[in-house]
């Protein structure tokens, strides 16, 4: 059996091994252990991962299309500067494509799917712990992206999905709280069938959260000197 990191990916395969590097450089990067301007060291990268050097130059070919890295011609691969509204903006593209997929699973949810998302709610306010929460949030808002019946918008907020951060559910008290509150809603719109009201709400959804990812990254010293 392919062994497994714990973020989750499989280690066998080129493009596992590529998803893995980006995976720990945006950890890094996201978590304040590699700062704004810092050089990526290719080769201890590797070495770390026990991989070759070539999945991660693949992988930061493809955090430079994200803006999460920069590259300086002939000075190699450099962690990004990102301003706060870079990361508000990410969330607001993030929750607009998220809005439509809302808008179309409203049209589209079956009864059976539409009870699936009310218990997925239900074990979010069951008092799981804050990890089991985030994964559960995590299904529920993969659920109605996939009922909106587009691969096109699935693949967009899987690539939207790689760059925000995570943890919100263990760094803020009141968090779990306020998304339980915004899941229900959206629960509410989608078994009215209200396509609009779906959309307004999950943008809005992830607007806010936005500014908690901003507060999340602060918190880590993201911004520090």
């Amino acid at each position: 059996m392919p062994e497994t990191t714990g973020a989750g990916l499989r280690r066998s395969g080129p493009a596992n091994l590529k998803a893995l590097a980006a995976h720990e450089i945006r950890r890094r990067v996201f978590s304040g252990q590699l700062r704004a301007g810092a050089k990526i060291d290719q080769e201890a990268l590797a070495d770390e991962l026990g991989i070759s050097k070539l999945p991660v130059r693949e992988a930061l070919i493809t955090l430079d299309h994200e803006g999460v890295v920069e590259h300086i011609a002939r000075r190699g691969a450099f962690v990004a500067r990102m301003t706060r509204d870079d990361i508000r903006d990410h969330y607001r593209v993030f929750g607009l494509v998220s809005g439509l997929a809302a808008e179309r699973a409203a049209k589209n949810l079956s009864p059976e799917s539409l009870q699936a998302l009310h218990d997925l709610a239900d074990r979010m306010e069951s008092g799981v712990d804050r990890g089991e929460q985030e994964r559960l949030n995590f299904e529920f808002h993969r659920r109605i992206n996939y009922a909106a019946d587009s691969r096109r918008l699935v693949s967009i907020l899987g690539i939207l999905a790689k760059s925000v951060t995570h943890g919100f559910y263990e760094a803020h008290e009141d968090w779990p709280e306020k998304a339980h509150d915004d899941h229900r809603k959206i629960l509410n719109a989608l078994s009215a069938r209200s396509a609009s009201r779906a959309r307004s709400i999950v943008e809005k959804h992830f607007s806010d959260g936005g500014e908690r990812a901003v507060s999340l990254l602060e918190k880590q010293g993201f911004w520090d000197n």
